[in-house]
Protein backbone atom coordinates (compact mmCIF):
# COMPACT_ATOMS: atom_id res chain seq x y z
CA UNK A 1 0.00 0.00 0.00
CA UNK A 2 1.38 3.60 -0.98
CA UNK A 3 0.16 6.84 -0.22
CA UNK A 4 1.43 9.83 -2.49
CA UNK A 5 1.04 13.23 -2.24
CA UNK A 6 -0.42 15.83 -4.98
CA UNK A 7 2.25 15.82 -7.50
CA UNK A 8 2.44 11.79 -7.19
CA UNK A 9 5.44 11.72 -4.73
CA UNK A 10 5.69 8.92 -2.48
CA UNK A 11 4.36 9.87 1.40
CA UNK A 12 4.29 6.45 3.16
CA UNK A 13 4.63 2.76 2.27
CA UNK A 14 4.17 -0.20 3.52
CA UNK A 15 3.24 -4.53 3.11
CA UNK A 16 1.31 -6.97 4.00
CA UNK A 17 -0.04 -9.89 3.24
CA UNK A 18 -2.23 -10.04 -0.01
CA UNK A 19 -5.46 -11.59 2.63
CA UNK A 20 -6.21 -8.53 4.69
CA UNK A 21 -8.57 -6.07 3.54
CA UNK A 22 -6.87 -2.36 2.30
CA UNK A 23 -9.32 -0.23 4.71
CA UNK A 24 -7.19 -2.10 7.93
CA UNK A 25 -3.84 -0.80 6.28
CA UNK A 26 -4.82 3.03 5.74
CA UNK A 27 -3.96 4.10 9.18
CA UNK A 28 -1.30 2.16 9.96
CA UNK A 29 0.44 3.23 6.52
CA UNK A 30 0.11 6.78 7.33
CA UNK A 31 1.54 6.74 10.79
CA UNK A 32 4.44 4.75 9.06
CA UNK A 33 5.05 7.72 6.94
CA UNK A 34 8.62 8.40 6.29
CA UNK A 35 8.71 11.64 5.65
CA UNK A 36 8.57 14.63 8.58
CA UNK A 37 5.39 16.72 7.06
CA UNK A 38 2.52 16.66 8.32
CA UNK A 39 -0.71 14.31 7.84
CA UNK A 40 -2.24 14.76 4.82
CA UNK A 41 -5.40 16.78 5.06
CA UNK A 42 -7.48 15.17 2.01
CA UNK A 43 -6.86 11.03 0.94
CA UNK A 44 -8.56 9.93 -2.00
CA UNK A 45 -9.32 5.80 -2.60
CA UNK A 46 -11.96 3.79 -4.61
CA UNK A 47 -14.72 2.33 -3.68
CA UNK A 48 -13.42 -0.29 -1.28
CA UNK A 49 -12.35 2.43 1.18
CA UNK A 50 -16.09 3.53 1.59
CA UNK A 51 -16.42 2.67 5.17
CA UNK A 52 -17.82 4.85 7.98
CA UNK A 53 -15.32 3.14 10.87
CA UNK A 54 -12.46 4.29 8.05
CA UNK A 55 -13.79 7.73 7.93
CA UNK A 56 -14.30 7.92 11.56
CA UNK A 57 -11.00 6.65 11.98
CA UNK A 58 -9.41 9.01 9.58
CA UNK A 59 -11.80 12.38 10.48
CA UNK A 60 -9.80 11.71 14.55
CA UNK A 61 -6.53 11.94 12.83
CA UNK A 62 -7.55 15.30 11.06
CA UNK A 63 -8.09 13.73 7.57
CA UNK A 64 -10.95 13.20 5.27
CA UNK A 65 -11.52 10.56 3.10
CA UNK A 66 -12.94 11.05 -0.21
CA UNK A 67 -13.82 7.81 -2.45
CA UNK A 68 -17.08 7.31 -4.40
CA UNK A 69 -19.68 4.68 -2.63
CA UNK A 70 -19.87 1.69 -2.55
CA UNK A 71 -22.61 -0.04 -4.56
CA UNK A 72 -23.50 -2.39 -1.83
CA UNK A 73 -23.92 0.27 0.78
CA UNK A 74 -27.22 2.17 1.53
CA UNK A 75 -26.26 5.38 1.82
CA UNK A 76 -27.32 8.97 0.20
CA UNK A 77 -24.94 9.60 -2.94
CA UNK A 78 -22.97 12.44 -2.62
CA UNK A 79 -23.19 15.49 -4.43
CA UNK A 80 -20.21 15.22 -6.69
CA UNK A 81 -18.15 18.23 -6.18
CA UNK A 82 -15.99 16.22 -3.58
CA UNK A 83 -15.77 13.51 -6.13
CA UNK A 84 -14.05 15.96 -8.43
CA UNK A 85 -11.06 15.38 -6.96
CA UNK A 86 -11.02 11.47 -7.59
CA UNK A 87 -10.04 12.11 -11.13
CA UNK A 88 -6.57 12.89 -9.76
CA UNK A 89 -6.16 9.05 -8.23
CA UNK A 90 -4.29 8.41 -11.75
CA UNK A 91 -1.17 9.93 -9.66
CA UNK A 92 -0.68 6.90 -7.21
CA UNK A 93 -1.17 4.56 -10.07
CA UNK A 94 1.83 6.45 -12.01
CA UNK A 95 3.59 6.43 -8.54
CA UNK A 96 2.57 2.22 -8.60
CA UNK A 97 4.16 2.05 -12.13
CA UNK A 98 7.33 4.24 -11.83
CA UNK A 99 8.35 1.69 -8.19
CA UNK A 100 7.42 -1.22 -10.50
CA UNK A 101 9.87 -0.55 -13.40
CA UNK A 102 12.44 -2.18 -10.55
CA UNK A 103 12.47 -6.06 -11.68
CA UNK A 104 12.96 -7.12 -7.72
CA UNK A 105 9.74 -5.38 -6.93
CA UNK A 106 7.60 -6.84 -9.59
CA UNK A 107 8.46 -10.32 -8.68
CA UNK A 108 8.97 -10.94 -4.97
CA UNK A 109 12.02 -12.39 -4.97
CA UNK A 110 12.78 -11.90 -1.07
CA UNK A 111 11.90 -14.17 1.33
CA UNK A 112 11.59 -12.21 4.40
CA UNK A 113 9.26 -8.98 4.58
CA UNK A 114 12.03 -6.32 5.67
CA UNK A 115 13.77 -7.41 3.08
CA UNK A 116 10.71 -6.88 0.64
CA UNK A 117 10.07 -3.47 2.51
CA UNK A 118 13.46 -2.03 2.53
CA UNK A 119 13.71 -2.50 -1.52
CA UNK A 120 10.48 -0.72 -1.52
CA UNK A 121 11.66 2.20 0.41
CA UNK A 122 14.57 2.66 -1.69
CA UNK A 123 12.77 2.98 -4.93
CA UNK A 124 10.51 5.92 -3.03
CA UNK A 125 13.92 7.10 -1.90
CA UNK A 126 14.81 6.77 -5.70
CA UNK A 127 11.90 8.45 -7.17
CA UNK A 128 12.69 11.72 -4.52
CA UNK A 129 16.11 12.14 -5.31
CA UNK A 130 15.01 12.35 -8.90
CA UNK A 131 12.37 14.83 -8.30
CA UNK A 132 14.59 16.96 -6.06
Amino acid sequence: MAVADRSGLPIAVGIESGQRNEQKLVVGTLKNSFLREELPKVLIGDRAYDSDPLDAELARMGVEMIAPPHPRRSRNMPDGRKLRRYKRRWKVERLFASMFRRRRLVTRYEEKAENYLGLVQLACAEILWRRF
